[in-house]
Protein backbone atom coordinates (compact mmCIF):
# COMPACT_ATOMS: atom_id res chain seq x y z
CA UNK A 1 0.00 0.00 0.00
CA UNK A 2 1.32 3.45 -0.88
CA UNK A 3 2.02 5.67 2.11
CA UNK A 4 -0.50 8.38 1.22
CA UNK A 5 -3.19 5.81 0.43
CA UNK A 6 -2.63 4.16 3.78
CA UNK A 7 -3.13 7.48 5.53
CA UNK A 8 -6.00 9.00 3.54
CA UNK A 9 -7.52 6.25 1.47
CA UNK A 10 -6.98 6.29 -2.29
CA UNK A 11 -7.14 9.80 -3.83
CA UNK A 12 -10.09 9.97 -6.19
CA UNK A 13 -10.39 13.22 -8.16
CA UNK A 14 -9.55 16.89 -8.36
CA UNK A 15 -12.79 17.61 -6.50
CA UNK A 16 -11.68 15.62 -3.45
CA UNK A 17 -12.32 18.34 -0.85
CA UNK A 18 -9.91 20.71 -2.55
CA UNK A 19 -6.86 18.47 -2.34
CA UNK A 20 -4.37 19.65 -5.00
CA UNK A 21 -3.94 17.53 -8.09
CA UNK A 22 -0.26 17.10 -7.36
CA UNK A 23 -1.14 15.03 -4.29
CA UNK A 24 -2.17 12.16 -6.50
CA UNK A 25 1.39 11.40 -7.50
CA UNK A 26 3.55 8.88 -5.68
CA UNK A 27 6.26 11.45 -4.98
CA UNK A 28 7.57 11.55 -1.42
CA UNK A 29 7.44 15.40 -1.14
CA UNK A 30 3.83 15.56 -2.30
CA UNK A 31 2.83 12.93 0.27
CA UNK A 32 4.30 15.08 3.03
CA UNK A 33 2.50 18.09 1.58
CA UNK A 34 -0.73 16.11 1.63
CA UNK A 35 -0.23 15.32 5.30
CA UNK A 36 0.41 18.99 6.06
CA UNK A 37 -2.74 19.99 4.14
CA UNK A 38 -4.75 17.38 6.06
CA UNK A 39 -3.68 18.65 9.45
CA UNK A 40 -4.25 22.31 8.48
CA UNK A 41 -7.67 21.58 6.99
CA UNK A 42 -9.09 19.15 9.56
CA UNK A 43 -7.06 19.33 12.74
CA UNK A 44 -6.87 23.16 12.42
CA UNK A 45 -3.32 23.32 13.69
CA UNK A 46 -0.36 24.74 11.76
CA UNK A 47 2.29 22.10 11.25
CA UNK A 48 5.33 21.61 9.09
CA UNK A 49 6.34 18.09 8.11
CA UNK A 50 9.85 17.44 6.94
CA UNK A 51 11.46 14.25 5.75
CA UNK A 52 12.47 11.26 7.79
CA UNK A 53 12.01 12.88 11.20
CA UNK A 54 8.28 13.06 10.61
CA UNK A 55 8.04 9.58 9.11
CA UNK A 56 9.72 7.78 12.03
CA UNK A 57 6.54 7.34 14.11
CA UNK A 58 4.61 6.16 11.05
CA UNK A 59 7.32 3.74 9.95
CA UNK A 60 7.37 2.22 13.43
CA UNK A 61 3.70 1.29 13.25
CA UNK A 62 4.68 -2.05 11.75
CA UNK A 63 7.00 -4.71 13.06
CA UNK A 64 10.31 -5.49 11.34
CA UNK A 65 9.90 -6.91 7.85
CA UNK A 66 11.20 -10.35 8.90
CA UNK A 67 9.01 -10.58 12.02
CA UNK A 68 7.60 -14.07 12.63
CA UNK A 69 3.84 -14.33 13.21
CA UNK A 70 2.43 -17.58 14.54
CA UNK A 71 0.27 -19.47 16.99
CA UNK A 72 1.22 -22.19 19.46
CA UNK A 73 -0.06 -25.47 20.88
CA UNK A 74 1.29 -28.44 22.86
CA UNK A 75 1.05 -32.15 22.15
CA UNK A 76 -0.84 -33.43 25.19
CA UNK A 77 -3.18 -30.45 25.14
CA UNK A 78 -4.50 -31.01 21.61
CA UNK A 79 -3.44 -34.32 20.07
CA UNK A 80 -5.66 -36.83 21.86
CA UNK A 81 -5.07 -40.38 20.60
CA UNK A 82 -3.52 -41.06 24.01
CA UNK A 83 -3.30 -44.81 23.42
CA UNK A 84 -3.25 -44.95 19.62
CA UNK A 85 -0.62 -46.42 17.31
CA UNK A 86 1.77 -47.60 19.99
CA UNK A 87 2.02 -44.40 22.04
CA UNK A 88 3.34 -44.87 25.57
CA UNK A 89 1.96 -43.29 28.73
CA UNK A 90 3.07 -39.91 30.05
CA UNK A 91 2.92 -38.46 33.55
CA UNK A 92 -0.16 -36.56 32.41
CA UNK A 93 -1.97 -39.80 31.64
CA UNK A 94 -1.13 -40.76 35.21
CA UNK A 95 -2.25 -37.39 36.58
CA UNK A 96 -5.60 -37.56 34.79
CA UNK A 97 -6.54 -40.87 36.43
CA UNK A 98 -5.63 -39.50 39.88
CA UNK A 99 -8.96 -38.54 41.54
CA UNK A 100 -9.29 -34.83 42.24
CA UNK A 101 -6.14 -33.75 40.42
CA UNK A 102 -7.82 -32.45 37.24
CA UNK A 103 -10.97 -30.33 37.20
CA UNK A 104 -14.17 -32.27 36.47
CA UNK A 105 -12.15 -35.45 35.97
CA UNK A 106 -11.17 -34.22 32.49
CA UNK A 107 -8.42 -35.97 30.54
CA UNK A 108 -6.35 -35.44 27.42
CA UNK A 109 -7.32 -38.79 25.94
CA UNK A 110 -9.22 -37.15 23.07
CA UNK A 111 -8.66 -33.40 23.62
CA UNK A 112 -8.98 -31.69 20.21
CA UNK A 113 -8.23 -34.93 18.33
CA UNK A 114 -5.53 -33.07 16.42
CA UNK A 115 -3.82 -36.42 15.80
CA UNK A 116 -6.60 -37.31 13.37
CA UNK A 117 -7.73 -33.81 12.34
CA UNK A 118 -4.41 -32.05 11.72
CA UNK A 119 -5.07 -31.47 7.97
CA UNK A 120 -8.17 -29.47 8.91
CA UNK A 121 -6.16 -27.54 11.47
CA UNK A 122 -3.43 -26.74 8.95
CA UNK A 123 -6.06 -25.43 6.55
CA UNK A 124 -7.36 -23.16 9.31
CA UNK A 125 -3.83 -21.92 10.01
CA UNK A 126 -3.41 -21.13 6.34
CA UNK A 127 -6.70 -19.21 6.26
CA UNK A 128 -5.38 -17.12 9.17
CA UNK A 129 -2.19 -16.24 7.28
CA UNK A 130 0.04 -17.83 9.93
CA UNK A 131 3.67 -17.71 8.91
CA UNK A 132 4.75 -20.17 11.60
CA UNK A 133 3.28 -22.79 13.90
CA UNK A 134 4.78 -23.73 17.23
CA UNK A 135 3.92 -27.27 18.33
CA UNK A 136 5.47 -29.81 20.66
CA UNK A 137 6.34 -33.42 20.08
CA UNK A 138 5.14 -36.11 22.45
CA UNK A 139 8.18 -37.89 23.84
CA UNK A 140 6.24 -41.09 24.71
CA UNK A 141 4.53 -41.12 21.31
CA UNK A 142 7.96 -41.40 19.72
CA UNK A 143 9.67 -43.51 22.42
CA UNK A 144 6.91 -45.35 24.29
CA UNK A 145 9.23 -46.33 27.15
CA UNK A 146 11.12 -43.04 26.97
CA UNK A 147 14.27 -44.77 25.68
CA UNK A 148 15.04 -47.71 23.44
CA UNK A 149 12.62 -48.83 20.75
CA UNK A 150 11.34 -46.09 18.45
CA UNK A 151 7.65 -46.05 17.59
CA UNK A 152 7.63 -45.62 13.82
CA UNK A 153 3.94 -44.70 13.73
CA UNK A 154 4.55 -41.89 16.19
CA UNK A 155 7.36 -40.42 14.13
CA UNK A 156 5.27 -40.83 10.97
CA UNK A 157 2.59 -38.62 12.46
CA UNK A 158 5.07 -35.78 12.90
CA UNK A 159 6.39 -36.43 9.39
CA UNK A 160 2.89 -35.83 8.04
CA UNK A 161 2.35 -32.78 10.22
CA UNK A 162 5.63 -31.13 9.19
CA UNK A 163 5.12 -31.92 5.51
CA UNK A 164 1.59 -30.54 5.65
CA UNK A 165 2.79 -27.32 7.26
CA UNK A 166 5.50 -26.82 4.68
CA UNK A 167 3.10 -27.48 1.82
CA UNK A 168 0.84 -24.79 3.27
CA UNK A 169 3.72 -22.31 3.45
CA UNK A 170 3.87 -22.41 7.27
CA UNK A 171 7.23 -22.73 9.02
CA UNK A 172 7.29 -25.40 11.75
CA UNK A 173 8.76 -24.39 15.12
CA UNK A 174 9.13 -27.57 17.17
CA UNK A 175 9.37 -27.89 20.96
CA UNK A 176 10.93 -31.12 22.18
CA UNK A 177 9.33 -31.14 25.63
CA UNK A 178 6.10 -29.52 26.79
CA UNK A 179 5.47 -31.37 30.06
CA UNK A 180 4.46 -34.90 28.92
CA UNK A 181 7.36 -36.80 30.50
CA UNK A 182 7.32 -40.55 29.74
CA UNK A 183 5.65 -42.52 32.54
CA UNK A 184 8.15 -45.36 32.35
CA UNK A 185 11.02 -42.95 32.97
CA UNK A 186 9.14 -41.29 35.80
CA UNK A 187 9.00 -44.71 37.46
CA UNK A 188 12.81 -44.73 37.21
CA UNK A 189 13.11 -41.42 39.04
CA UNK A 190 12.16 -38.91 36.36
CA UNK A 191 14.12 -35.66 36.42
CA UNK A 192 15.70 -36.73 39.73
CA UNK A 193 17.59 -39.51 37.95
CA UNK A 194 21.11 -38.41 36.91
CA UNK A 195 20.56 -40.29 33.63
CA UNK A 196 17.64 -38.03 32.67
CA UNK A 197 19.80 -35.57 30.65
CA UNK A 198 21.10 -38.48 28.59
CA UNK A 199 17.56 -39.84 28.10
CA UNK A 200 16.46 -36.47 26.78
CA UNK A 201 19.48 -36.10 24.50
CA UNK A 202 18.86 -39.55 23.01
CA UNK A 203 15.23 -38.62 22.36
CA UNK A 204 16.32 -35.33 20.78
CA UNK A 205 18.70 -37.21 18.49
CA UNK A 206 15.91 -39.53 17.28
CA UNK A 207 13.73 -36.53 16.48
CA UNK A 208 16.45 -34.50 14.76
CA UNK A 209 17.54 -37.43 12.62
CA UNK A 210 13.98 -37.77 11.37
CA UNK A 211 12.78 -34.18 11.07
CA UNK A 212 15.97 -32.10 10.97
CA UNK A 213 16.02 -32.01 7.17
CA UNK A 214 12.78 -29.98 7.24
CA UNK A 215 12.49 -28.38 10.66
CA UNK A 216 14.99 -25.59 11.27
CA UNK A 217 13.55 -23.89 14.37
CA UNK A 218 13.77 -25.78 17.66
CA UNK A 219 13.00 -25.24 21.32
CA UNK A 220 14.23 -27.70 23.91
CA UNK A 221 12.00 -27.18 26.98
CA UNK A 222 8.82 -25.29 27.75
CA UNK A 223 8.41 -23.48 31.07
CA UNK A 224 10.76 -25.31 33.42
CA UNK A 225 9.53 -23.06 36.24
CA UNK A 226 6.09 -24.62 35.83
CA UNK A 227 6.74 -28.31 35.27
CA UNK A 228 9.36 -28.29 38.03
CA UNK A 229 7.66 -25.92 40.47
CA UNK A 230 4.06 -27.06 40.06
CA UNK A 231 5.03 -30.64 39.25
CA UNK A 232 7.70 -31.20 41.90
CA UNK A 233 7.08 -28.65 44.70
CA UNK A 234 3.37 -27.79 44.96
CA UNK A 235 2.19 -31.06 43.42
CA UNK A 236 -0.61 -29.36 41.47
CA UNK A 237 0.66 -30.46 38.05
CA UNK A 238 2.13 -33.73 36.83
CA UNK A 239 3.84 -35.71 38.21
CA UNK A 240 2.20 -34.38 41.38
CA UNK A 241 5.24 -34.48 43.69
CA UNK A 242 5.81 -32.33 46.78
CA UNK A 243 9.58 -32.20 47.18
CA UNK A 244 11.78 -30.11 49.41
CA UNK A 245 14.18 -27.58 47.89
CA UNK A 246 17.25 -29.86 47.61
CA UNK A 247 15.34 -32.38 45.49
CA UNK A 248 13.75 -29.59 43.45
CA UNK A 249 17.19 -28.11 42.77
CA UNK A 250 18.53 -31.51 41.74
CA UNK A 251 15.68 -31.97 39.26
CA UNK A 252 16.23 -28.41 38.01
CA UNK A 253 19.93 -29.03 37.45
CA UNK A 254 19.22 -32.22 35.51
CA UNK A 255 16.64 -30.32 33.46
CA UNK A 256 19.19 -27.65 32.55
CA UNK A 257 21.70 -30.34 31.61
CA UNK A 258 19.03 -31.97 29.45
CA UNK A 259 18.50 -28.65 27.68
CA UNK A 260 22.23 -28.29 27.02
CA UNK A 261 22.64 -31.83 25.77
CA UNK A 262 19.67 -31.43 23.45
CA UNK A 263 21.19 -28.24 22.02
CA UNK A 264 24.38 -30.17 21.34
CA UNK A 265 22.45 -33.00 19.69
CA UNK A 266 20.61 -30.58 17.41
CA UNK A 267 23.85 -28.81 16.45
CA UNK A 268 25.59 -32.11 15.77
CA UNK A 269 22.94 -33.27 13.34
CA UNK A 270 21.66 -30.02 11.84
CA UNK A 271 24.64 -27.68 12.01
CA UNK A 272 24.25 -23.94 11.62
CA UNK A 273 21.02 -24.24 9.67
CA UNK A 274 19.19 -24.93 12.93
CA UNK A 275 17.95 -22.01 15.03
CA UNK A 276 17.73 -23.17 18.63
CA UNK A 277 16.18 -21.69 21.74
CA UNK A 278 13.99 -22.61 24.65
CA UNK A 279 10.83 -21.21 26.25
CA UNK A 280 10.97 -20.40 29.97
CA UNK A 281 8.35 -18.29 31.70
CA UNK A 282 9.20 -14.60 31.47
CA UNK A 283 8.58 -13.28 34.99
CA UNK A 284 8.04 -9.56 34.43
CA UNK A 285 8.38 -6.68 36.89
CA UNK A 286 7.44 -3.22 35.64
CA UNK A 287 8.45 0.21 36.94
CA UNK A 288 5.73 2.08 38.80
CA UNK A 289 6.52 5.32 36.94
CA UNK A 290 8.86 6.76 34.31
CA UNK A 291 11.74 7.64 36.63
CA UNK A 292 15.19 6.03 36.27
CA UNK A 293 14.95 4.97 39.91
CA UNK A 294 11.69 3.08 39.27
CA UNK A 295 13.28 1.31 36.31
CA UNK A 296 16.18 0.12 38.43
CA UNK A 297 13.77 -1.26 41.03
CA UNK A 298 11.99 -3.22 38.28
CA UNK A 299 15.27 -4.49 36.92
CA UNK A 300 16.33 -5.63 40.37
CA UNK A 301 12.99 -7.37 40.90
CA UNK A 302 13.37 -9.28 37.63
CA UNK A 303 16.99 -10.30 38.08
CA UNK A 304 17.59 -10.92 41.77
CA UNK A 305 16.75 -13.60 44.34
CA UNK A 306 16.22 -12.91 48.04
CA UNK A 307 14.29 -16.05 49.03
CA UNK A 308 13.73 -19.61 47.77
CA UNK A 309 11.42 -19.33 44.78
CA UNK A 310 10.88 -21.34 41.62
CA UNK A 311 9.57 -18.21 39.83
CA UNK A 312 13.03 -16.98 38.95
CA UNK A 313 14.37 -15.63 35.70
CA UNK A 314 18.01 -15.80 36.68
CA UNK A 315 18.09 -19.31 38.16
CA UNK A 316 17.24 -20.66 34.72
CA UNK A 317 18.51 -18.03 32.29
CA UNK A 318 21.87 -17.21 33.87
CA UNK A 319 23.18 -20.80 33.54
CA UNK A 320 21.99 -21.04 29.94
CA UNK A 321 23.33 -17.64 28.87
CA UNK A 322 26.22 -16.96 31.27
CA UNK A 323 27.29 -20.49 32.21
CA UNK A 324 26.81 -20.01 35.95
CA UNK A 325 24.11 -19.83 38.59
CA UNK A 326 23.42 -16.37 40.03
CA UNK A 327 25.45 -15.64 43.15
CA UNK A 328 22.45 -14.43 45.15
CA UNK A 329 20.56 -17.61 44.25
CA UNK A 330 23.45 -19.78 45.42
CA UNK A 331 23.40 -17.93 48.74
CA UNK A 332 19.63 -18.28 49.07
CA UNK A 333 19.62 -22.03 48.44
CA UNK A 334 22.88 -22.67 50.27
CA UNK A 335 23.54 -26.33 51.02
CA UNK A 336 20.50 -27.34 48.97
CA UNK A 337 22.38 -26.69 45.72
CA UNK A 338 23.41 -30.03 44.16
CA UNK A 339 26.97 -30.95 43.33
CA UNK A 340 27.88 -29.42 39.98
CA UNK A 341 30.08 -31.49 37.69
CA UNK A 342 33.22 -30.07 36.13
CA UNK A 343 31.67 -29.78 32.66
CA UNK A 344 28.06 -29.22 33.66
CA UNK A 345 27.94 -25.46 33.13
CA UNK A 346 29.70 -25.77 29.77
CA UNK A 347 27.01 -28.20 28.65
CA UNK A 348 24.17 -26.10 30.04
CA UNK A 349 25.46 -22.96 28.30
CA UNK A 350 25.78 -24.57 24.88
CA UNK A 351 25.11 -21.60 22.56
CA UNK A 352 21.51 -20.86 21.63
CA UNK A 353 20.16 -18.49 19.00
CA UNK A 354 17.17 -17.00 20.77
CA UNK A 355 15.29 -16.90 24.06
CA UNK A 356 11.62 -17.78 23.94
CA UNK A 357 9.46 -16.13 26.58
CA UNK A 358 5.99 -17.14 27.71
CA UNK A 359 4.47 -13.92 29.07
CA UNK A 360 0.87 -13.34 30.10
CA UNK A 361 1.04 -10.80 32.90
CA UNK A 362 3.37 -8.79 35.10
CA UNK A 363 3.45 -6.71 38.25
CA UNK A 364 4.48 -3.14 39.00
CA UNK A 365 7.01 -2.88 41.78
CA UNK A 366 8.35 -0.19 44.10
CA UNK A 367 10.89 0.23 46.90
CA UNK A 368 9.64 -1.15 50.21
CA UNK A 369 11.70 1.16 52.42
CA UNK A 370 14.16 -1.51 53.50
CA UNK A 371 16.23 -1.73 50.35
CA UNK A 372 14.03 -4.46 48.89
CA UNK A 373 10.96 -4.15 46.67
CA UNK A 374 7.26 -4.92 46.85
CA UNK A 375 4.38 -5.27 44.41
CA UNK A 376 2.25 -2.18 43.89
CA UNK A 377 -1.33 -2.90 44.90
CA UNK A 378 -3.74 -2.83 41.98
CA UNK A 379 -6.95 -0.82 41.99
CA UNK A 380 -10.19 -2.51 43.00
CA UNK A 381 -11.79 -4.13 39.98
CA UNK A 382 -8.56 -4.23 37.97
CA UNK A 383 -9.18 -6.24 34.76
CA UNK A 384 -8.26 -9.91 34.91
CA UNK A 385 -8.53 -12.93 32.64
CA UNK A 386 -10.65 -16.02 33.26
CA UNK A 387 -7.53 -17.39 34.94
CA UNK A 388 -7.53 -14.38 37.28
CA UNK A 389 -4.28 -13.13 35.75
CA UNK A 390 -4.06 -9.33 35.69
CA UNK A 391 -4.30 -7.77 32.24
CA UNK A 392 -1.01 -5.86 32.08
CA UNK A 393 -0.15 -5.06 28.44
CA UNK A 394 3.11 -3.28 29.30
CA UNK A 395 4.55 -6.63 30.45
CA UNK A 396 5.08 -7.30 26.75
CA UNK A 397 7.16 -4.13 26.59
CA UNK A 398 9.27 -4.48 29.73
CA UNK A 399 9.76 -8.26 29.69
CA UNK A 400 11.32 -8.60 26.22
CA UNK A 401 13.21 -5.32 26.57
CA UNK A 402 14.88 -6.01 29.91
CA UNK A 403 15.64 -9.68 29.22
CA UNK A 404 17.10 -8.80 25.81
CA UNK A 405 19.26 -6.12 27.46
CA UNK A 406 20.55 -8.49 30.13
CA UNK A 407 21.24 -11.56 28.04
CA UNK A 408 21.90 -10.12 24.57
CA UNK A 409 19.85 -12.77 22.78
CA UNK A 410 16.99 -12.15 20.34
CA UNK A 411 13.59 -12.63 21.94
CA UNK A 412 10.63 -14.62 20.63
CA UNK A 413 7.32 -14.41 22.46
CA UNK A 414 6.51 -18.10 22.44
CA UNK A 415 3.22 -17.79 24.34
CA UNK A 416 0.82 -14.93 25.04
CA UNK A 417 -2.96 -14.93 25.08
CA UNK A 418 -6.19 -14.69 27.03
CA UNK A 419 -8.23 -17.27 28.88
CA UNK A 420 -11.83 -16.26 28.39
CA UNK A 421 -15.41 -17.57 28.39
CA UNK A 422 -16.21 -18.14 24.73
CA UNK A 423 -19.15 -19.96 23.20
CA UNK A 424 -20.82 -20.25 19.83
CA UNK A 425 -23.65 -17.74 19.45
CA UNK A 426 -27.06 -18.70 18.08
CA UNK A 427 -25.98 -17.46 14.65
CA UNK A 428 -22.91 -19.73 14.69
CA UNK A 429 -20.32 -17.04 15.39
CA UNK A 430 -17.91 -16.68 18.32
CA UNK A 431 -17.61 -13.02 19.29
CA UNK A 432 -14.54 -12.87 21.52
CA UNK A 433 -14.14 -9.10 21.53
CA UNK A 434 -12.34 -9.21 24.87
CA UNK A 435 -9.56 -11.31 23.33
CA UNK A 436 -9.22 -8.92 20.41
CA UNK A 437 -8.87 -5.98 22.76
CA UNK A 438 -6.38 -7.91 24.93
CA UNK A 439 -4.20 -8.87 21.98
CA UNK A 440 -4.32 -5.39 20.46
CA UNK A 441 -3.13 -3.83 23.71
CA UNK A 442 -0.36 -6.38 24.27
CA UNK A 443 0.87 -6.34 20.67
CA UNK A 444 1.04 -2.55 20.64
CA UNK A 445 3.38 -2.73 23.61
CA UNK A 446 5.45 -5.44 21.97
CA UNK A 447 5.71 -3.26 18.86
CA UNK A 448 6.79 -0.37 21.08
CA UNK A 449 9.51 -2.58 22.60
CA UNK A 450 10.85 -3.40 19.15
CA UNK A 451 10.67 0.26 18.10
CA UNK A 452 12.64 1.21 21.22
CA UNK A 453 15.43 -1.16 20.32
CA UNK A 454 14.54 -4.56 21.79
CA UNK A 455 15.56 -7.40 19.48
CA UNK A 456 12.19 -9.16 19.15
CA UNK A 457 12.05 -11.79 16.39
CA UNK A 458 8.49 -13.04 16.57
CA UNK A 459 5.23 -13.67 18.37
CA UNK A 460 3.23 -16.88 18.88
CA UNK A 461 -0.30 -16.42 20.16
CA UNK A 462 -1.51 -18.95 22.70
CA UNK A 463 -3.37 -20.75 21.45
CA UNK A 464 -4.41 -21.84 18.00
CA UNK A 465 -7.16 -24.03 19.46
CA UNK A 466 -9.12 -24.19 22.66
CA UNK A 467 -7.55 -27.12 24.47
CA UNK A 468 -6.93 -29.18 27.61
CA UNK A 469 -5.56 -26.69 30.15
CA UNK A 470 -3.70 -29.17 32.35
CA UNK A 471 -5.08 -29.39 35.92
CA UNK A 472 -7.81 -26.91 34.92
CA UNK A 473 -9.22 -29.37 32.43
CA UNK A 474 -11.42 -27.77 29.77
CA UNK A 475 -12.80 -24.85 31.73
CA UNK A 476 -10.48 -22.30 30.09
CA UNK A 477 -10.57 -21.28 26.45
CA UNK A 478 -7.43 -19.67 25.06
CA UNK A 479 -7.95 -20.47 21.40
CA UNK A 480 -8.37 -18.36 18.29
CA UNK A 481 -10.49 -21.30 17.18
CA UNK A 482 -13.36 -22.63 19.27
CA UNK A 483 -13.47 -26.39 19.72
CA UNK A 484 -16.67 -28.23 20.57
CA UNK A 485 -15.09 -31.13 22.43
CA UNK A 486 -17.88 -33.72 22.08
CA UNK A 487 -17.92 -33.36 18.28
CA UNK A 488 -14.51 -31.86 17.55
CA UNK A 489 -16.12 -29.12 15.47
CA UNK A 490 -13.85 -26.13 14.88
CA UNK A 491 -15.30 -22.61 14.70
CA UNK A 492 -12.89 -19.73 14.07
CA UNK A 493 -13.57 -16.92 16.50
CA UNK A 494 -13.71 -13.30 15.45
CA UNK A 495 -10.22 -12.96 16.91
CA UNK A 496 -8.95 -15.37 14.23
CA UNK A 497 -9.99 -13.02 11.41
CA UNK A 498 -8.69 -10.04 13.37
CA UNK A 499 -5.31 -11.72 13.94
CA UNK A 500 -5.10 -12.63 10.26
CA UNK A 501 -5.40 -8.94 9.37
CA UNK A 502 -2.73 -8.04 11.93
CA UNK A 503 -0.41 -10.59 10.29
CA UNK A 504 -1.16 -9.43 6.75
CA UNK A 505 -0.47 -5.83 7.76
CA UNK A 506 2.59 -6.79 9.84
CA UNK A 507 1.03 -5.04 12.79
CA UNK A 508 -0.07 -1.86 11.03
CA UNK A 509 -3.75 -2.64 11.68
CA UNK A 510 -3.19 -2.52 15.44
Amino acid sequence: MRFAEGFFGRPQSKSNRGIPLSFESNGFPTQLAALEWFFRSYIRKPVAFSGAAFLIPFMSQTFSKDFVWGAATAAYQIEGAAHADGKGLSVWDMMCRWPGKVAHGDTGEVACDHYHRFPEDIALMQSMALGAYRFSLSWPRILPQGTGTVNEKGLAFYDRLVDGLLEAGITPWATLFHWDFPYDLFCRGGWLNPDSPRWFADYAEVVINRLGDRVTHWMTLNEPQCFLGFGHVTGTQAPGLRLDWPEYLLASHHTLLAHGRAVQAIRAHSGDRAKIGWAPVGVVAMPKDDSPEALEVARRAMFSMSKPDFWSNTWFLDPVCFGKYPEDGLKVFGKGVPKIGADDMTVISSPIDFIGLNIYTGARVEEDGSGDFRTVKRATGFPTSRFDWAVEPSCLYWGPKLINQRYGKPIVITENGLSSMDWVDLDGKVRDHGRIDFLRRYLRDLRRAQTDGADVMGYFQWSLLDNFEWAEGYRHRFGLIHVDYPTGTRTPKESAAWYAEVIRSNGASL
